[in-house]
């Protein structure tokens, strides 16, 4: 079967919540989204789509979601490891105002305060029911976030550090898994479907 992940799309900042931050898209990512349907057109036997329950994945899978007809399942666990913070600070602008917790984003290491180990569990546990449920010639679509993209590319390929890949917004990332359980990384953080709406290329 063939597991593709979906990054979410960008999302609005928030800081000073009380609450865990939970941000929609922004307009930005509402454009970003209505590109994914497109970019996913030539995958055959498509059969289910799920989602991380946060509202950044939910809204990008929307789109997909409308053009498939399939609904959109919410699976706790492929939530970000940052869900329970009071804040969201997308990375472009962490970059210039949080720069050594950039720097050890960069660096491929998750935030000091998340248990990484827990994290990486949580994903790899879910990821296994997704790829159990799944008959061999199915594709599954997964809404989900950066951290949860790399830390299951860590699980797959064997690779020393959580964050390896820059996962872009809406990027697509494809597995294969085979009948008798080998794992193949296929594609990581396909763009060339957002690229010209990637923040990085519109201040350029």
């Amino acid at each position: 079967m063939q597991l593709i992940f979906v990054r979410h799309a960008q999302p609005v900042r928030i800081v000073g919540s009380q609450a865990p931050a939970d941000p929609e898209l922004a307009p930005l990512g509402t454009d970003q989204a209505a590109r994914v349907p497109e970019a996913l057109r030539h995958h055959r036997r498509i059969t289910r789509i799920v989602s991380s329950p946060q509202r950044r994945a939910l809204e990008t899978a929307a789109p997909a979601a409308a053009a498939l007809g399939l609904a959109v399942e919410v699976c706790d666990d492929l939530a970000e490891y940052d869900r329970d913070l009071p804040a969201y600070i997308p990375i472009e602008d962490a970059k210039t105002e949080f720069r050594a917790a950039y720097d050890r984003i960069k660096a491929g290491h998750l935030p000091e305060q998340i248990d990484g180990p827990a994290f990486a569990a949580r994903v790899a546990a879910v990821v296994t029911d997704l790829v159990k449920a799944a008959d061999p010639a199915d594709t599954v679509l997964a809404f989900a976030h950066g951290g949860v993209v790399n830390v299951t590319l860590q699980d797959v390929l064997g690779l020393p550090r959580p964050l390896t890949f820059p996962i872009d917004y809406c990027s697509i990332t494809r597995i294969l898994y085979s009948r008798n359980g080998d794992r193949t990384v296929a594609t990581v953080n396909e763009n060339a479907h957002v690229w010209d709406l990637l923040p990085r290329n519109l201040e350029s």
